[in-house]
């Protein structure tokens, strides 16, 4: 198959394209915001690569158009929340507009995988389910819930197959984002034994990054399901655990065999939080037979190994 992945050089994308170039073609479209491309030299031979913004919809329909694509993983998008806030206006035109431009590029014969996020959920204290109701709580949530907007839209519009994915927390080497686990990494492998940390409470359902890449695979290249009907499947894609960041801090503290502390940063408390993220991934075990490999301990031991990505 020939398989576009957008945001190919972030956390996610570099595993998938590294993943995908062994039984498929790949175009690997990024506008490299994070820096120069994260593939060694062998691996840039066997990829066609696009440095491209999804917001320059001449050049992105020229690049999909020359490409021909039997499907889309569409995982580009600013999704750091604190800096979704920071920059509303960022977020919005890269991860609406841009969507919307790659829906208009996207060939009516070519699969369309979106990436959504558990944050477009109202919040519950139980594992979400896919017709649980929708009430997103800060910026990137709007985001990704108007993309799935624009997905159902443009999928009856043109007839495409397409998919949403509904992806909760994401680790391992790699990550391109301060998110809270590479926070606590960056500061433990630089001697620091008392964690400097804001919300501690909240539980989050953190799935290993491999098992994320094998997941969009399986959503790209498995066959459509016939339960789908004419509108996007929706699937969600989490580990179906979920820990708080004391829970994953004691984690650690046994990975590494030191004990840790933690003091709270009122800097870094955010104000606008979710007591629970979880994930059911009952339908995506039923749609397209992915079942996630790494249990918690396992995630955390190889990103504590190896918390760059190594080429």
């Amino acid at each position: 198959m020939r398989i576009v992945v957008t945001g190919a050089n972030g956390f996610v994308g570099v595993h998938a394209v590294r993943q995908l170039v062994r039984e498929h073609e790949v175009l690997a479209i990024d506008n490299l915001r994070y820096g120069p491309w994260r593939f060694s030299a062998q691996e840039m031979k066997q990829i066609r690569t696009e440095t491209t913004d999804l917001r320059d919809r001449a050049a992105l329909t020229g690049n999909i158009a020359s490409f021909n694509p039997h499907a889309i993983i569409h995982l580009a998008a600013v999704h750091f929340i604190p800096e979704c806030e920071r920059l509303p206006d960022e977020a919005i035109s890269i991860n609406v507009e841009g969507t919307v431009n790659l829906l208009l590029a996207c060939p009516s014969t070519c699969r369309f995988v979106f990436t959504s996020s558990a944050a477009v959920y109202a919040p519950k204290d139980t594992a979400h389910l896919e017709q649980d109701p929708i009430g997103p709580v800060d910026v990137y949530g709007f985001t990704k819930f108007h993309g799935e907007d624009f997905v159902r839209y443009f999928t009856a519009q043109k007839n495409l197959q397409s998919v949403i994915v509904r992806l909760f927390n994401v680790i391992g080497p790699g990550e391109t984002n301060p998110h809270v686990l590479p926070e606590i990494i960056k500061q433990l492998k630089s001697g620091v034994r008392k964690l400097s940390l804001g919300n501690l409470q909240p539980k989050r359902d953190y799935i290993y990054v491999t098992d994320v890449a094998e997941g969009f695979i399986a959503t790209a290249t498995q066959p459509f399901p016939q339960a789908a009907g004419n509108g996007p499947v929706v699937v969600n894609l989490g580990s179906g655990k979920s820990y708080s960041v004391a829970e994953i801090v004691s984690r650690l503290s046994a990975i590494i065999g030191d004990r840790i502390d933690i003091e709270v940063d009122p800097k870094r408390v955010r104000k606008v939080d979710r007591l629970n993220l979880l994930s059911d991934n009952s339908r995506m075990r039923q749609f397209f037979g992915w079942t996630g490999r790494h249990e918690i301990e396992q995630a955390l031991s190889q990103t504590w190994a190896n918390p760059d990505l190594m080429l």
